[in-house]
């Protein structure tokens, strides 16, 4: 069987300007675009010093000290703009921008619904080719499981399990302890998006989101149920507190189907931001319905290649490609879903 990991990359990249220069560009963005080959031309952040630093250490041309700067050499050269700052600002950055550019935008789409529907209407009213970060769907175990499922080799899938079970070091983003919407705003998202992408959205949607009694985090656990039906099922569970050792903990994500089984072990979330290696593992039936599992070894993990995935799509889709899969008029779907979560939560 022929299982393609990878995500298909523009013939001819564009170059690429960021804006922010925090965590999440300097171990995912640009590590990921360095290994892809696309070009950053330019970045810029509030605070000089960092932008300086990762554009010394990625060798980038261009560290603006004003946001103005980065926009006009961005316009100039026809670039994507990579705006990676805090869900609440993407707003600001967004009306800046030239009507007509492309913009690749970090997750979550605001920090609500009321700021993605903004959000949705700026782009549509400056006519960007605007997408979200969704990265999680293009990370090589969801791309591996998605060919085996393309090629009909487990017949129809019918259920879709993530769970996660570890110790996530929340004090890491300064900016999430004050923050009233934490666990499923700015992590299960990825699984909810994911989810979507297969299933499509469902009927409707049940969840319920706590905190750990210890934590000033608002929301470290949820256990979140997709309503496909009475045959199709999808569902989430997560606990971010379970710091007693490695032996228990869980990360994974299992698609079943009529006539097998996908298991993809997310090494990220168990100690991280170091990671643990992945495991991709698929099991076929054969007639007789018996069969064993096979492990595959994969090229790369969710940090940094996922990251190639949602670039390359809006590159691909500037150069005609039909469809743009995490566009703003697709995230907003998956934001839908989150409020809905919230709602659910605030109701039971």
């Amino acid at each position: 069987m022929i299982i393609n990991d990878k995500s298909a990359l523009p013939q001819t990249p564009m170059p690429i300007v960021i804006i922010g220069a925090g965590g999440i560009i300097k171990n995912a963005h640009l590590p990921a675009y360095k290994k892809a080959g696309f070009k950053v031309k330019g970045i810029f952040d509030l605070n000089f010093e960092s932008s300086k630093a990762l554009g010394a250490q990625f060798e980038i041309a261009n560290v603006y000290k004003t946001l103005e700067e980065l926009i006009a050499h961005g316009a100039l050269l026809n670039a994507v703009f990579d705006v990676a700052v805090p869900a609440d600002k993407i707003i600001d950055i967004l009306v800046q921008l030239p009507g007509n550019s492309t913009v690749l935008i970090q997750k979550p789409m605001g920090e609500n619904i009321e700021q993605a529907n903004e959000i949705l209407e700026v782009c549509r009213e400056l006519n960007l080719t605007a997408a979200v970060n969704f990265q999680l769907r293009y990370t090589p175990f969801v791309n591996a499981a998605r060919s085996i499922i393309d090629s009909g080799a487990i017949g129809e899938v019918f259920d879709i399990e993530v769970k996660v079970t570890t110790v996530t070091p929340w004090h890491l983003w300064d900016f999430l302890a004050t923050n009233s919407r934490v666990e499923i705003l700015y992590h299960s998202i990825h699984y909810i998006d994911m989810i979507r992408s297969f299933f499509g959205d469902p009927q409707r949607l049940l969840a319920k989101t706590v905190k750990h009694p210890t934590t000033t985090v608002s929301s470290t656990r949820s256990s979140i149920i997709f309503d496909y039906g009475d045959v199709k099922a999808a569902r989430i569970n997560t606990n971010h507190d379970h710091n007693f050792g490695s032996k228990h903990q869980h990360s994974y994500i299992k698609w079943e189907g009529t006539k097998g089984a996908i298991y993809a072990k997310m090494g990220l979330n168990l100690n991280y931001p170091d990671s643990v290696p992945d495991v991709f593992e698929y099991f076929i039936a054969d007639e007789a319905g018996k069969g064993e599992w096979k492990t595959v070894e994969l090229e790369g993990s969710w940090f940094p290649d996922a990251f190639i995935g949602p670039m390359a799509n809006i590159m691909r889709f500037k150069e005609g490609a039909d469809v743009l899969p995490t566009s703003v008029e697709d995230a907003i779907k998956t934001m839908q879903l989150v409020e809905s979560a919230y709602q659910s939560s605030n109701r039971s």
